[in-house]
C-alpha cells in the first residue's frame, strides 16, 4: 500500500552532516508510524529512529541521540533524517520503513514491526 524511495545519501567525513530523505506514494502515508533503519557490513539490521503519525513524537536510539533528529512532512509525504557528527562505524545502508500497521499507538523499534521498505541508501563515512 505504501512505496518508499530514499535519497541523500553519499560519502561524508568524520564528523560531517548529511541528510537523508524518504518519499512515500499514497494517501495512507499520513497513518504510519515510520522508522530509519541502517545495517553495517556483516551486521544486522538495527532501529535507528521513528516518528509517531499522528502526534509527531519521536524516539531515537541512544546510539544517535543528540546527534540524528528524524522529522516527517505529511504535506509533503516525506519523512527526514538530518545527521550530525557522522562516525566512521555509521557507515551503513539505510532505509526507510513504514509501520505494518495503521494508526499504531507505538513505535515499533524491530524490523519484524514494519511492513513497507524503501530500497536503501548507502551512506559512508571516510575515517
Amino acid at each position: 500500500q505504501v512505496q518508499l524511495v530514499e535519497s541523500g545519501g553519499g560519502l561524508v567525513q568524520t564528523g560531517g552532516s548529511l541528510r537523508l530523505s524518504c518519499a512515500a506514494s499514497g494517501r495512507t502515508f499520513n497513518f504510519y508510524n515510520m522508522a530509519w533503519f541502517r545495517q553495517a557490513p556483516g551486521e544486522e539490521r538495527e532501529f535507528v529512529a521513528g516518528v509517531k503519525w499522528d502526534d509527531g513524537r519521536t524516539y531515537v536510539a541512544d546510539s544517535v541521540k543528540g546527534r540524528f533528529t528524524i522529522s516527517r512532512d505529511n504535506g509533503k509525504s516525506t519523512v527526514n533524517l538530518q545527521m550530525f557528527i557522522l562516525k566512521p562505524e555509521e557507515t551503513a545502508v539505510y532505509s526507510c520503513a513504514a509501520d505494518r500497521f495503521p494508526r499504531r499507538r507505538d513505535i515499533a523499534m524491530t524490523r519484524d514491526g514494519y511492513n513497507y521498505w524503501g530500497q536503501g541508501n548507502q551512506v559512508t563515512v571516510s575515517s
